[in-house]
């Protein structure tokens, strides 16, 4: 470790894309250089030198889409975080660490209950920490609910970055879904981002099938490779051509097609919602991952008809974080043949390419000030 900042070293997101909605003109998205000083450390606040931070469809949403932050820009965004503590809660300085994308209260009602990853106090870096994102050289974060790296081998400390959200985040849906040992489960939008966590978690965690939804020929033929037994591209169909392959599967293999299944909603789009929707049946459950700004249509009778389930999730708790990391570490959960690195001074071409989908894997920023 080096001397400790004065200052943190920034890209900010000045100005998000943005269209009138009288006249129709479009306002370009800015990402300008920043340095700002390192706030003065209140008590349980630790210093961390990013390592990495990855690069999510969220922020994506916010620069492009109108999706809005807590914290109005100027604001620096990312929250995939991975890194070493340099100053603050003396027990933890020169630890490595990932900073878990949403931190709760743990303090509230909603704490209390088990759900702090829906926390309404809760922190999230690049959105509800002040000015505070992970596209910077230092953040300043709570130490209570840090994730301490030990033992992490060959792995890159920058890579375990993606462990902060699109590694957990699908560990999180599983716990919603109370996924276990013999399920069925769908996982449209398989592979994307956090799709292909979510193959491999509902894998790891005793799924019996796992069926892969998604567009991408290519990607799908290597999600194969990881938790995915049979897949369904997608592409120029709608949701009764995906219901009707999906059923031919379950023939071919001697499975339920109309109950039992458990489906998990990564894409946020209104195809995939649909998509979600139609496949949906007796005892099913539905885990809504993915974020869309579209409305959708659907008759809520069935649920009742059905006896099934539709259900939210947001983020991971904090408290599942040791049990990702180990299953990364030990090798259940794969991250290295789903990244890449760039240094951080390349994030107005990544953000670019990535809006327009160049990227087949996730790309995590490394500083370069």
């Amino acid at each position: 470790m080096g001397d400790i900042p004065k200052r943190i070293e920034t890209w900010q997101m000045v100005q998000p894309w943005a269209k009138a909605r009288d006249t129709g003109k479009v306002t370009e998205g800015r990402l300008e250089r920043a340095s700002i000083p390192v706030p003065e450390l209140q008590n349980g606040e630790v210093l961390v030198e990013i390592a990495g931070c990855g690069v999510c469809h969220t922020d994506l949403g916010y620069f492009y889409d109108g999706v809005p932050t807590v914290t109005k820009p100027p604001l620096t965004l990312g929250h995939e975080i991975s890194g070493t503590v340099v100053a603050g809660k003396g027990d933890m300085i020169g630890k490595e660490i990932i900073i878990p994308a949403v931190m709760p209260c743990n303090r509230c009602p909603i704490c209390a209950q088990g759900r702090g990853n829906r926390c309404l106090a809760q922190k999230m870096p690049g959105n509800s920490l002040g000015n505070m994102g992970g596209f910077s050289s230092h953040i300043v974060v709570p130490a209570e609910d840090l994730c301490v790296v030990e033992n992490r081998g060959e792995i890159p400390l920058s890579h375990l970055a993606v462990i902060a959200d699109a590694a957990t985040t699908p560990y999180q849906a599983a716990m919603r879904a109370d996924l276990k040992e013999g399920d069925l489960a769908v996982i449209i939008g398989v592979t994307g981002g956090v799709g292909v966590y979510m193959a491999q978690m509902a894998k790891a965690l005793g799924a019996k099938t796992v069926i892969g939804i998604a567009r991408n020929p290519e990607k799908l033929e290597r999600a194969l490779k990881y938790g995915v037994d049979f897949t369904i591209n997608s592409i120029d169909k709608g949701p009764k051509d995906v219901q009707g392959e999906f059923r031919e599967i379950c023939k071919a293999n001697g499975l339920p097609h109309n109950y039992g299944w458990k489906i998990f909603e990564i894409t946020g789009t209104a195809a995939g919602q649909e998509i979600a929707l139609t496949l949906l049946s007796f005892i099913g459950k539905l885990v809504v991952i993915g974020f869309g700004m579209q409305k959708n249509e659907y008759s809520i009778s069935r649920l009742m008809a059905f006896d099934s389930d539709i259900i939210g999730t947001w983020g991971c708790l904090p408290q599942y974080y040791p049990v990702v990391l180990e299953m990364v570490l030990q090798g259940q959960i794969q991250i290295e043949p789903f990244l890449e690195t760039r240094p951080m001074s390349q994030i107005q071409r990544v953000f670019r390419d990535q809006h327009e989908g160049k990227f087949t894997k996730r790309i995590v920023l490394t500083p370069d000030f």
